[in-house]
């Protein structure tokens, strides 16, 4: 596996940390369900003009399955969760999803459940609950449930991407499934938030970076990885994302890192590493020659 195809793949993860900083100073107070329709729905339909494809219809029940699990149901639940929990447990809740991974993988792909990716995956969430866990975080029934449901959308979503690919480009098929996943959310807006809220130009200019770099952009990358990268070395790649927003956190927002943050970004920084390292290792033993 090309080095140069997993490092644009962890740009995505690593991007979408951006999402906290812009949710919370361009976009606070918005309805879940709103932000998350305006941040699919146009990016999808300016890629299908780019593309000028539309999906067979015999394509349109799995398009509609990975919309959900991808972007309409994971953006709402993520939203969700990140608006009742502390931003701390919400991270942590999201990391189970490699775990959630490498048994769906099992499930759906007939791989072998490996010990260095299940290890690696245990080790991410560690990671990353010593980088964004604080000892005040309050639960939250639902904002737990919510986040649980999210890790799950997105973990089925990453398998199923990786089970259902049609012979077209990553671009295309971002197109596809972002266009799904946003018209799925028109009947849930219009029913939650009869009035399209006011936006300030701040608002605007938070939602058309979700849309066209958190969105369109990111999942173009990570859709292309999924592609040529085995599903558990994509989905540990996730610990980037809470990583950099404590990262970007610190740089932008003048906060500290304590000792237990800087210990758990070298314990996630460590599970990638292990998930790569002992993957890539196997992949090559698989495809060695026989004696």
């Amino acid at each position: 596996m090309p080095i140069r195809t997993l490092f644009l793949t962890a740009l995505a993860p690593a991007i979408w940390g951006s999402s906290y900083i812009v949710t919370t100073t361009l976009l606070p107070g918005h309805s879940p369900i709103v932000v998350a329709l305006l941040r699919a729905l146009p990016a999808g339909l300016l890629l299908l003009l780019l593309v000028r494809q539309l999906p067979p219809l015999d394509w349109l029940p799995r398009l509609m399955v990975l919309g959900a699990l991808n972007f309409s149901l994971f953006w709402v639940l993520l939203f969700l969760s990140a608006y009742r929990l502390p931003g701390g447990v919400a991270a942590t809740l999201g990391a189970v999803q490699p775990l959630i991974v490498v048994f769906l993988s099992a499930v759906l792909l007939k791989t072998q459940i490996r010990a260095a990716a299940v290890a690696a995956a245990l080790l991410s969430i560690a990671g990353v609950a010593l980088l964004v866990l604080t000892p005040a975080a309050k639960l939250d029934t639902l904002g737990v449930l919510a986040g649980l449901g999210g890790a799950v959308s997105m973990a089925a979503g990453v398998v199923l991407t990786r089970k259902w690919q049609p012979p077209v480009p990553p671009l295309t098929f971002t197109a596809w499934q972002l266009t799904a996943g946003g018209l799925l959310l028109i009947p849930a807006a219009l029913w939650s938030v009869p009035e399209l809220p006011a936006f300030t130009a701040a608002n605007v200019l938070g939602l058309a970076y979700m849309s066209l770099i958190g969105g369109a952009l990111t999942y173009i990358l990570w859709f292309r990885g999924l592609a040529r990268i085995d599903p558990s070395q994509v989905s540990l790649l996730g610990v980037l994302s809470p990583l950099s927003a404590v990262i970007l956190g610190w740089l932008l927002l003048g906060e500290t890192l304590t000792a237990n943050q800087m210990l758990g970004a070298l314990l996630a920084l460590f599970s990638l590493w292990l998930g790569q390292s002992r993957l890539r290792l196997r992949t090559a033993r698989s495809s060695a020659p026989a004696e």
